[in-house]
């Protein structure tokens, strides 16, 4: 911790020799909570954020992101598959609650389709693994303070299933005053408004301190795959596995091609001879629309990681994990707050033999919205065994765009306006506002936008086809 203390000035200093008495008086959190939060405060105001030389930055080559075609297709012997599943452990980030879908509780616990939950088709694809290699892939769940409880009691629901689920939380910090730079929790504020997970950068030290990575490691696990538990493409491949334990490789971030809704997702560079994240944080003003353009940073970051146990272990007791610091700004009661973040994807550069692989885009399917929830449950895609597979009677790769207005905002509202889920299969782009209520076996096609007039209810009829139209009422229909 010196080094990052020998840097700063002496009024930051001084802040940050109160804030340790302050937060030594925290009862709520560990003493490595209290060290790693003053770490990374002290990281913040030393000023050692990276910035990016805009001219050094190289694209990187096929050796650095593998493009998945190119990756060996694995053994047909089920022992083989067994050998190689037995080093895995799969990680799902979930700290997220689902207050921005008007749900309370895990986000992951929301039914995605078919009366099943995030959870539920995480477990049910482990099972389905285990049950056909006779293997034993645990499932471990990383929770915020936020989700600790409510995940403690769901998971108590597979109790007889063939996964081995663990359940561990990351990080508590308090939040920052900006005014004095006290902890918020030292001023009065004991609810969970004080304090905040630090972002899933902090996986790593989380794995660590809670116990899991030695467990792990002591039962011969070697990889671990890490993804948010709302991102229903990210199933285990074993094509990924597989290369990543034959090439050493000790961090994999899949990355994905670019389309124009992903144009502010962080991307992967080759810069001083190392793989390295570039946020759009990162970069400078004048470079910005330079980033978002889809030419030259064609890839994106998708969040499905794959990581090195033993490395892990190596960088976390080494204290060598000092990803980018993400300043997040907040207002609670009225107080301004500060909250500092990581992200996992920035340890990219710290690991060795790290690599990108551009994997399909079928790897990244998103639930951050409604809208989102519409393409899964719409016969777009299809179920089985817990994957959610697209249909082969889209012949147009991309999904069709799907705006939905305030009305629709809410899960609850959502499937309330729905008497059953449109057909969308040849749909190219949807937009619907106002006070619209669709019918059952509704069928939407080409490009249309659906919005009510103020004051009028929009019915869509049972069994309408609607195609290539804009309706404002029911004279449109």
């Amino acid at each position: 911790m010196a080094a990052a203390t020998a840097s700063l000035s002496s009024v930051d200093a001084e802040k940050i020799s109160k804030l340790k008495s302050d937060v030594a008086a925290l009862t709520q959190i560990s003493a490595e909570e209290k060290s790693g939060f003053i770490n990374l405060v002290s990281r913040y105001l030393s000023g050692e954020a990276q910035h990016v030389e805009w001219s050094k930055i190289q694209t990187p080559t096929d050796e650095v992101v593998v493009p998945y075609d190119s990756l060996t297709p694995i053994s047909e012997d089920p022992e083989e598959t067994k050998k190689l599943l037995d080093k895995l452990v799969v990680l799902k980030l979930n700290g997220g609650l689902g207050t921005t879908m008007g749900c309370t509780g895990p986000k992951s616990v929301i039914e995605v389709r078919d009366g099943l939950t995030f959870l539920d088709l995480i477990v049910i694809q482990i099972e389905n693994l285990n049950s056909k290699y006779g293997c034993n892939v645990p499932l471990l769940l990383m929770n915020s303070f936020n989700t600790h409880d409510d995940t403690s009691k769901i998971v108590e629901k597979y109790s007889k299933s063939n996964v081995e689920i663990h359940t561990f939380n990351q990080s508590q910090y308090p939040r920052l005053v900006v005014d004095d730079f006290a902890p918020l929790p030292s001023k009065g504020q004991t609810g969970k408004d004080g304090w905040y997970p630090p972002g899933h950068g902090d996986v790593f030290p989380s794995l660590k301190n809670s116990g899991k990575l030695d467990a792990l490691l002591s039962k011969g696990k070697e990889y671990v795959f890490i993804a948010n538990s709302d991102n229903l493409g990210a199933i285990v491949d074993l094509k990924i596995l597989h290369h990543l334990i034959k090439n050493k490789n000790e961090y994999c971030m899949e990355v994905t091609p670019k389309t124009l809704a992903d144009v502010k997702g962080g991307t992967l560079i080759s810069y001083e001879g190392r793989v390295q994240l570039l946020e759009i944080a990162q970069v400078p003003d004048e470079h910005v629309n330079e980033f978002k353009s889809i030419e030259k940073f064609k890839i994106f970051n998708t969040n499905n990681l794959w990581v090195n146990l033993k490395a892990i272990k190596r960088l976390v007791e080494a204290d060598a994990l000092k990803m980018e610091i993400i300043p997040n700004p907040k207002e609670v009661d009225g107080i301004k707050v500060l909250q500092l973040e990581t992200a996992a994807g920035a340890a990219i550069r710290f690991f060795d033999h790290a690599i990108g692989i551009n994997v399909p885009r079928s790897r990244f399917l998103p639930v951050k919205q409604t809208s989102d929830l519409l393409l899964v449950q719409s016969d777009l895609y299809t179920l089985e065994d817990g994957f959610i597979t697209r249909n082969k009677a889209r012949s147009n790769p991309a999904n069709p765009s799907i705006e939905l207005g305030p009305e629709f905002k809410k899960v609850g509202n959502f499937l309330s306006r729905f008497k059953s889920i449109p057909s969308i299969i040849e749909l190219d782009s949807l937009k619907v506002a106002g006070d619209v209520w669709f019918g059952s076996g509704v069928v939407l096609k080409g490009k249309l936008t659906i919005i009510a007039k103020s004051g009028v209810k929009l019915e869509i009829p049972d069994g309408a086809v609607l195609a290539n139209k804009d309706i404002n009422g029911p004279e449109d229909l």
